[in-house]
């Protein structure tokens, strides 16, 4: 793994290895990959704290790993979890970290409902579907 692009850390996206929900990002340094791969049960670098931490070690929360996925450039971990406990993942009591939308902009919306309009027209700008030879 490289370390070296965010002081010795690499963000760890965690995903319900059943329904491919994404429920948080933490981030991890050496020694909490290591005991995550010791433990079974995903641990963290806490930023702030400056210490491992292991989800759910208190609540009961925990998260057991089926999966570590390394991405193309070495550099970020998709780990794939079973939930223990009651199935909640973030510290607010819901079961993912991402539960809030931040709206789109106009230009974003604009720009999607463009792309819906051509595609349902044969995504070629309103022309007629292209004739496939047999």
């Amino acid at each position: 793994m490289d370390y070296s692009k965010l002081n010795g850390l690499i963000p760890a996206v965690v995903q319900d290895a059943e329904s491919g929900e994404v429920l948080m990002v933490g981030f991890m340094n050496e020694a909490a990959l290591a005991e995550t791969r010791r433990s079974g049960f995903a641990t963290f670098f806490s930023r702030t704290r400056q210490e491992l931490w292991t989800k759910g070690a208190t609540s009961g929360n925990r998260l057991a790993v089926k999966r570590l996925l390394v991405d193309c450039d070495d550099d970020t971990l998709l780990v794939q979890v079973t939930r223990l406990g009651d199935g909640v993942t973030c510290h607010t009591g819901q079961r993912s970290c991402f539960f809030r939308d931040l709206p789109l902009t106009e230009r974003i919306v604009a720009a999607n409902q463009r792309r819906e309009r051509k595609r349902a027209v044969g995504g070629r700008g309103g022309g007629a579907p292209r004739q496939t030879r047999k």
